[in-house]
Order: structure tokens, then sequence, then C-alpha cells
């Protein structure tokens, strides 16, 4: 009996999947958006759940019903006949998707199609259904669409892309990372070149799941092989025994085709025997040990460890790396492949670019006839020098990627050479700018000395390089690691947006060459490389979301502990040019009552705690950053009642201080640029603007003898002398004092001022 069934993937591999579908001799396949239908016996439909590695799951099609309302779905769902369906001994689950005006929620929808069930099975079999929400044998699918739902029975259960190989610990993200590598691998020919005896190497391997997929794919190895739970069990007409002879085929097939690859050593060969170099023919390559670790893991419970070997290496090192296993260097062709999209992952840019880097130069020593293959590329058209030969677009949205396919090896860029930090053999580094030698050179004589700076000082974060060079405008920090991160550095670059005048592109490939060069020259990992670009646009954004995946690490500063975040904010939550601030505050803290207002991360309210203070009050509208706060004060051990933290409109909280008779004694006040806030209603922020309005405020809470001072990072900032001073507020300008070292290049990188409140005789 031919059933029906929907097979989905990832958008842009709707076809590819038919075709698959296709070569397990299922006929009639029809291709839509988010997957395919095919209709096909039980027994084609079980060898597509055990062999695709394009679909996401498999599901049996077993009504289609009207969903106008709540009603109308619990009647339509009753009628399908569940008692011909589910196993009399299977728990069940239902889960829905879709909705409509009647039908928003999608638990409520669940509910009334389980419901339905559950009664139907009980007037059909006499016994309530047993449902099991956490590990159910059949898994009810409901995808409502306008008026009507199609309900479902998931023949895979678990997701088909949620590999056996993969660790508990592996992120969501592993998941799709398999079908984005299958789907890669498929959409550029590896099968095929696979069949002729090609080798195959991932030089940017991350956890191996891309070099996984192939070899799983060279030896003939259905991907649910090793899978112990599936959702066709839980159907009435399941047949153990058919599916017996599709495992022993497919184990028979697996035996097979590790031989091929390998030899018939390779079959023999224990899960945590070190393979043989002279017959790998999978090779990967990553500059990262835990991952390589991963990836190490994901090979070996993948059961391909006989014929692949993850190394530690990048671009420099890629030619030794194919020089010392033979089967790739030797090879008639091969396949260069790689994941290198950052999108729904914590990697830096400057990881992203050393891993294009690395697969251009393995693309480069390569003979004639192989492919290149890659996903999420931002930068390898311009290494190549020439367009792909084919661009697929996979996945919508949030997962949203490219897959490059190139027939023909790099025409190679310009190379610089960089002198190594330590003083060793000096790092090749491909460039798409001929200047980015010259801001190579001015970087690395920056760092030099500024190192030296640093050490001298005993300054642990701080900033290396900004705008030196108007055509590389770009600001590198230095962020040494302390607590759990002692041992490791970091560098944080924000590029300035060009001028309209600068061709996009040319400054894009500029930046390109900075995220290259800055790790080699700092002697820095590539993961340890964070950056952002920092718009300069009408009205600041100083604390705007730089929209990547939070790398929260701790940093010292003067001794004190710091929380920052070095990927997922414009700013880190520590601003580097105020340290000289932060000594001032801690200078006049001794014994005061002390106010933070604008408060961001609290770091002047732990110098303050620091410097002696007998009370701390941490004010600023963002809950986030209160936290943030608490946080930097706990790591610092200042805790306790003395501590408070006020999360408020900090304007209306000064003039509500002021009424209360509330004096402190030291304050200090860094309001942002500019603000529009949601939580301030329809008022906005201006520190021109507005800033005589909060200072006249500010001075009023302040004690006889008390002190405020007042930072902005508006360049242009010009504070309001005359109409301060009729309401009898001092302002001093003290901003050269407190503009530090290595900021000297730019010393309008603030204002900063002392505040009083003068008292008339």
């Amino acid at each position: 009996m031919e059933l029906e069934f929907f097979a989905s993937c990832i958008a842009g591999l709707e076809g590819t999947l038919a075709q698959e579908l296709k070569s397990f001799g299922i006929e009639r396949v029809r291709p839509l958006g988010g997957g395919a239908a095919f209709f096909c016996e039980p027994k084609a439909a079980l060898r597509a759940c055990l062999w695709s590695r394009i679909a996401s799951r498999i599901l049996l099609v077993v009504g289609r019903v009207n969903a106008g309302d709540a009603a109308l779905l619990y009647a339509g769902a009753y009628d399908v006949p569940w008692e011909e369906i589910l196993a009399e001994d299977a728990t069940m689950a239902v889960r829905a998707h879709g909705a409509n005006d009647e039908l928003r929620n999608t638990r409520f929808t669940a509910l009334k199609v389980k419901d339905a069930i559950v009664d139907r099975m009980r007037s059909r079999r006499d016994e309530r259904p047993a449902v099991d929400t956490v590990a159910p044998r059949a898994v009810i699918d409901v995808r409502v669409r306008d008026s009507r739902a199609t309900i479902s029975l998931d023949f895979s259960g678990e997701a088909l892309n949620h590999r056996t190989y993969l660790a508990p610990d592996d992120k969501e993200d592993a998941a799709l990372a398999c079908s984005l590598a299958a789907g890669a691998l498929t959409l550029s020919g590896w099968a095929e070149l696979a069949g002729k005896g090609a080798s195959f190497i991932d030089p940017a391997c991350r956890d191996g799941i891309m070099l996984v997929e192939a070899a799983l794919m060279a030896c003939d190895c259905a991907p649910g092989l090793r899978r112990k739970k599936w959702g066709f069990t839980g159907w009435a007409h399941y047949d153990e025994r058919v599916w017996n002879d599709l495992l022993t085929e497919a184990n028979e097939r697996f035996e097979a085709g590790l031989v091929r690859v390998g030899g018939a050593a390779a079959a023999e060969m224990s899960p945590n025997e070190r393979p043989d170099a002279d017959r790998v023919r999978f090779v990967g390559a990553s500059t990262s040990s835990p991952l390589i670790t991963r990836a190490r893991n994901h090979v070996r419970h993948a059961g391909v460890r006989p014929v692949v070997s993850i190394e530690l290496g990048d671009a420099a090192g890629m030619g030794e790396l194919i020089r010392a296993h033979k089967a790739i260097a030797h090879a008639p062709v091969l396949m260069v492949a790689s994941n290198v999209d950052a999108a729904s992952r914590s990697d830096s840019l400057a990881h992203v670019q050393a891993d294009e880097a690395a697969f251009v130069a393995a693309c480069s020593k390569a003979p004639q006839g192989s492919r290149f293959a890659v996903v999420g590329a931002q930068d390898v058209q311009s290494r190549f020098g020439a367009a792909p030969a084919e661009r697929f677009k996979l996945g919508r949205g949030r997962v949203e990627t490219t897959v490059e396919v190139y027939d023909a090896a790099p025409a190679g860029g310009q190379t610089i050479e960089v002198p190594d930090l330590a003083g060793g053999a000096p790092h090749s580094v491909e460039v798409l700018e001929p200047a980015s030698e010259q801001f190579a050179a001015r970087l690395r004589k920056v760092f030099k000395e500024r190192r030296k700076w640093a050490a001298r000082e005993g300054v642990t974060c701080y900033r290396v390089y900004d705008s030196d060079l108007p055509d590389y405008a770009v600001a590198i920090d230095w962020y040494t690691g302390a607590g759990d991160a002692r041992g490791n550095d970091y560098l944080h670059i924000a590029e300035y947006a060009p001028p309209a005048s600068v061709d996009p592109d040319k400054a894009r490939r500029r930046f390109t060459d900075v995220l290259a060069i800055a790790p080699v020259v700092c002697g820095i990992r590539p993961d340890h490389v964070f950056s952002k670009t920092r718009m300069r646009e009408k009205g600041g954004g100083q604390y705007r979301n730089a929209g990547q995946r939070a790398y929260v690490t701790t940093v010292e500063e003067n001794g004190h502990r710091f929380e920052v975040d070095l990927a997922a904010r414009l700013d880190t939550g520590l601003f580097l040019d105020h340290r000289l601030t932060r000594q001032l505050v801690a200078e006049h803290a001794r014994d005061a009552r002390f106010l933070n207002l604008f408060a961001y991360t609290g770091t002047a309210s732990v110098y303050a705690a620091a410097g002696g203070a007998r009370e701390t009050t941490t004010v600023d509208l963002s809950q986030t950053y209160l936290d943030w706060a608490r946080r930097n004060m706990a790591a610092n051990g200042f805790a306790g009642a003395g501590h408070t933290f006020e999360r408020a409109d900090v304007v209306k909280w000064v003039t509500e201080a002021r009424r209360s008779g509330k004096r402190y004694d030291l304050v200090f006040v860094d309001p942002p640029t500019f603000s529009n806030s949601k939580a301030m209603g329809k008022r906005t922020w201006d520190v021109q603007r507005d800033h005589v309005e909060l200072l006249i405020g500010v001075s009023r809470l302040l004690s006889e003898e008390g002190l405020a001072i007042f930072s902005c990072n508006l360049r242009s900032f010009k504070p309001y002398v005359e109409e301060l001073e009729r309401y009898d507020v001092e302002i001093e300008d003290i901003s050269p004092a407190t503009i530090p070292e290595d900021f000297s290049r730019t010393p309008k990188i603030h204002k900063c001022y002392l505040v009083r409140h003068t008292v008339r005789e």
C-alpha cells in the first residue's frame, strides 16, 4: 500500500531532498516549500528515515481537517482512525505549529488534538492512551495553515539531523550544522568525487561536523545507522522484520565502504586507535585545542576514526599539514570544504577571517580538477579573485546562509611577512589591500611601545591603536584575562564607519585585512579577537547591542575584577578611557556617601567602595546593567545593606531625591550622549541640551563640601557655564588630567568636569 509522507528540510534544499528520495527508489516525489511530499510503500519510508542526509523529519500524513475553530479541529482530529494508526502500547505526545485567527496558541491547538485522540481511542479500544511529553513512542505533528490543519505521525521521532555522533553538551546549532554540511556536500558533488577516489580536507574544521558528514558519505554509512529510537515504532503497522533487514543491509554497506576507503586494516581498528597517516583520506585542521577534542570525539562516535585525522593547524601551516598525509598530498583530486559561518555562533569575525584564510590556503595547494565548497563565506570570493561556479542560498532568517562552490584554484593574492612576536620565524599573511602592509608595520610599532608602557605601569586593559592611519579607522583594545580567564589575552577591535566618500568594498577589504593582521602582530588566537562596527551616527547609540552571541570573561584593573562581554555589545562593560576618572572617584571616596548616576555596569561604584565609601547608591534605567553592576560589586567583595541598586530614570530620580532631602558627599555622573529608551516614555535625553537641568539637580544633592564628577563622551560638548553659574553651580574642566596615556592620540575621547554647589553669602 502506498502512503502519503512529507519530508522537511532546510529552505533551499527542497530540490536536493527530492532527488535524494528518488535515489531510494521512491518515484512519486514533489518538492514543496520547506521539504518534499512523496508517496511510497512503508519499507521505502523506513529506508528514507535510515538513509536521508538532507531531511530533518519524515512525517506520515494521516489526515487533513478543518481548523476554522477549536471545535472543528477537535471534530476533524476525532474522525481520524487513530486505533488503526497508533500501536496498542504506544505512549504519545502532540506538538503543534502555525496559527490562525481562532487558533492562536500552539499549546491550545496541541491540547485539542490530544483530547480528540484520547477520546477516540477510549471509545474504540476502551482504554486511554498514555501521554508522555518527555520520551513518547509516537509523536503526533499538527500544522495549522489558514483554516486547515495537516495531522501526521512523525516517523523520525527525534530530528534526523540530530546525528547520533553529537555529544549531549553540543549546542542546538550542531544539528543545523549537520544539515548544512550534508547539503553543501551534496550540492558540491562530493559523492561523485568520493566515488572516484578523491580525498577530503577541511582546513577550518571547528567541531568536525563537515568532516564527519563527508566521511560518512564516502564510506556509504547510513546517517541513522546507530540511532536507537524511532518514531515509527509507535505506528500500528510497523514491521520490525523489515526494519532489521534494512539495518543489516546498512551495516554491510558501511563495513564494505570503510574497507574501500581506508583498506582492510581500517575495518579492524578500535575506535580509539590512531589511524595510519598514510591511509587517512580525511584531514581536518583547527587552531582551537578544545574544538579539536570535540571534533575527535565526533569522529570516534561516528565510527570513521580509521580514515579521519584532525590536527592543529592554520593557514600558514596548511602546506605542511597536507604533506604529512600521503593520501591527501598524492590524491588525484581533492575536495576542500569548510563551514566558516559565524551566524548563531560565538565566533569572532577575526576567527572567521582566519578560517577563510586557511580554506583558501588549502585550495591553493590542491591539484587541478579539485573542487572547493564553503558555507557562510564573507570574503572568500575576494581571496579567490573570481566568482564561484555555483552559489546556493540556504535557510531563512536567523539560519540563512550561502554555499559557494568553486571549480578552479584561487588566483592568489598578495602576501606580507609579519615578524613573530616571540622572535621566531616570520608569519605570512594574505591581504586584500597592498596598503595593509603599512598598517601591519604601524600596529607592530605601537603595540611594542604600548605593551612596554602597560607592563611598566601595571595596566592590564588598554588601547593599542586608534585610527593611527586614517585609512584603517579602527580602535584596537587589549584585555588581559583574570580569575578563571587568567592566562588568556583578548583583542577587541571596533571599526569606525567610513565616510560616504570611501568605497564600501575597499573599506570592507581593509577591515578584513585588519582582522587577519592584528592577531598575528599581537600574538593572539583568532578566536580571542572580537570585532564590531561602531557607527558614528547622529544621536550616539552608546550602548547599542552588537547582535552577536555573548562572550563573557573576567578582567582586572588596579586590582579590581570586572566582568566584560567582548562580543554581544558595542561597549564591553568597561570604558578604558575612564581608567583615571575611576581612580579619581576612589581618591575622593573615603568615608563618603557615594552616588553613581547612569551607572552602566557599576565600575565607578566598585572604585568608590574600594576607596572607602561608607555607602554606595547605584542608579540606572537598565535592569541588565544593574544586575551586571551587582555582579561586579560582589566579585570585589562589596555587598550588603550599605550598597544599594535602584532602577530608575535618572533625571526623574534626581528630582525625587532632592525632595526627600537625601544628600551625598560624592556623585559620579556619566550620562549617554543621547537616549530615546522606551522606558523614558516620550521624552528623549540629549547631553548637550539637557546637562544644565541635570547638573543643577545633582548639585542640590551634594552635601556642604560635596563634589560631583561629571563626564560625557560627546566630543563637541561645551558646558553652558554662565547658565550654570546663575544657579550657583560651579563647573571646572579637568579633562586633560583624566585622559590616560593610551588615549593620548585621541584626547577628545571624553570630557570630564568637577561640579560643586556654591553657596552665596
